[in-house]
């Protein structure tokens, strides 16, 4: 055997070692793969019931929020009629009441001036002179 023989043998034997190292994490990786691919498949069929329910509910939260909506609706409605009977009632009673309020408030205060002035002693400020 020559020097260049034994070199070859040399590589070939690091070569078979270097696919032996190889293969043991691509042998562990194929495992993995097979595990994910089970896991996957077990998640499907397990998957259809829960999307079942989930279309329920779905079906369910779409019936209240249209009840909801109703409610809304009759709300606005509401609110409106509550605006335009508030503006009616300004419109119509509003400017009297307001007006009647007023005299009456007038009228409060100058019998109660009057009431103090009738009560107030005539020696502090004398007589009061009538006009002539």
């Amino acid at each position: 055997m020559s020097p260049g023989q034994i070199a070859a043998l040399v590589a070939a034997g690091a070569f078979l070692l270097l696919v032996l190292l190889l293969a043991i994490p691509l042998i562990k990786l194929g495992r993995t793969l097979d595990e994910a691919t089970i896991a996957i498949r077990k998640a499907h069929v397990n998957s259809d019931p829960i999307f079942s329910g989930a279309n329920t509910t779905i079906t369910h939260v779409n019936t209240q929020l249209e009840r909801v909506d109703g409610i809304t609706a009759d709300a606005r409605a509401v609110t409106g009629n509550v605006s335009a009977l508030t503006s009616l009632f300004t419109a119509t009673l509003g400017g009297p009441l307001v007006k009647a309020a007023a005299l009456s408030w007038g009228l409060s205060k100058a019998v109660r001036a009057r009431r103090k002035a009738a009560d107030a002693p005539a020696g502090r400020h004398g007589r009061r002179r009538g006009r002539r």
